[in-house]
């Protein structure tokens, strides 16, 4: 299978659970119950879920009020962002593919 084609769905698949997960802690959140770690949902985000937890933010009134965890997410935002923009570099895309096909085959 292609890469890009396993990437799309690596992300997609990403971006479905950290969209869930918010779902999830605003759920347990209005019940009172145990909620989902703030570090699991930055985690999930930094795994590439950043599109899926600012829609989740938007879509479901969650986590839009907290400083810190939404400074990180930003955070996280511009480090996808860079990356986004250093793949449409073709030295830099090489480099960055390279790397993860390494990562891939051990």
């Amino acid at each position: 299978m292609d890469l890009i084609y396993l990437l799309i769905l690596y992300l997609a698949g990403i971006n479905l659970v950290t969209f869930a997960m918010f779902a999830w802690d605003k759920v347990r959140a209005i019940r009172g119950d145990w909620r989902v770690p703030e570090k699991t949902l930055l985690a999930l985000a930094l795994a590439g879920g950043t599109p899926g937890a600012f829609i989740a933010q938007q879509r479901l009134r969650h986590k839009t009020r907290k400083r810190p965890f939404r400074s990180q997410l930003v955070l996280i935002a511009i480090l996808h962002l860079t990356l986004l923009l250093a793949l449409t570099v073709p030295f830099t895309r090489e480099v960055l593919l390279d790397q993860l096909r390494l990562l891939l085959a051990e």
